[in-house]
């Protein structure tokens, strides 16, 4: 079955509800001092009662209503992996903003129908910002106001604002990596760092020009295409290849097909 015009805002009104859920558990949290764990044995990657209890309460909602979509989420794995339909979830992405009570850290909800992502979700609940992408088109809510999306379509890197988590060698680049991004950011206009997928959402809204990412997972990357996509900019892996086809978890996003290009003939070697 495809998914036509009329089924995709069916899901992505649902979407919607999703993120509400998962606000419902967030919000009360953030700033108000809970207990953090440690998911990683060397480095610290942070998880949280939040994380947890957003995810739970966005399955229950999925199982509810549609008991035939699958279900993948960072933090309780896959239900129903092979269905037609499938929501990927990142409960808190950004933990570590999260827990340092630093408002960058979003929720990411996308639907993927045959493996591709349909539509894609970026919510902020602390400034009550909210993107949305399906059909090729996006849209940005603040506080109850709606209005579509459009990047910059700066062209050229030395105007270009750019944007990655973490620059440092090793935290997420290897040292090629880390090589290869300060390469790019010495030929851009400004760089900034840890805003985590609240970038790609400045990069829709026409603030931020280029995101530079590496070590990323599906639940981390698949709702941000739709919305990146339907603001006009362009979002691959590091050769240039569809998301989800290197095994690396890198990703390059840009506010117009030629940044996009200026990018990758830096990052194609690495």
């Amino acid at each position: 079955m495809t998914a036509g015009f009329e089924l995709l805002t069916e899901y992505a009104v649902f979407a919607g509800r999703l993120a509400d859920a998962a606000r419902a558990e967030t919000m009360p949290r953030f700033r108000a001092g809970q207990e953090v764990s440690n998911k990683a044995g060397i480095w610290f990657d942070p998880v949280t009662d939040a994380d947890r209890e957003a995810e739970r309460a966005v399955r229950r909602m999925v199982n509810a209503v549609y008991p035939r979509h699958g279900v993948i989420g960072e933090e309780f794995g896959a239900e129903r992996e092979d269905a037609e339909f499938r929501w990927i979830i990142d409960p808190v992405d950004g933990t570590r903003a999260y827990v340092c009570g630093v408002a960058t850290w979003a929720t990411l909800i996308a639907l993927e129908s045959r493996g591709r992502p349909v539509i894609g979700l970026i919510d902020q609940p602390f400034s009550d910002e909210r993107w949305l992408g399906h059909g090729g088109r996006a849209n940005y809510r603040r506080r109850g106001v709606e209005s579509a999306c459009r990047t910059s379509g700066v062209k050229d890197l030395k105007r270009a604002r750019l944007s990655t988590t973490d620059p440092r060698r090793e935290a997420y680049f290897t040292g090629d990596e880390a090589e290869a991004f300060a390469a790019i950011a010495a030929r851009t206009q400004v760089a900034r760092f840890s805003l985590d997928a609240y970038a790609y959402g400045l990069l829709a809204l026409g603030e931020i020009d280029l995101v530079v990412e590496s070590s990323l997972k599906r639940h981390d990357y698949s709702a941000l295409a739709p919305v990146v996509e339907g603001a006009g900019g362009v979002i691959t892996g590091w050769k240039g290849e569809p998301l989800g086809e290197d095994k690396r978890g890198r990703v390059l996003a840009a506010a117009s097909p030629e940044l996009h290009e200026a990018a990758l003939e830096i990052l194609r070697g690495v």
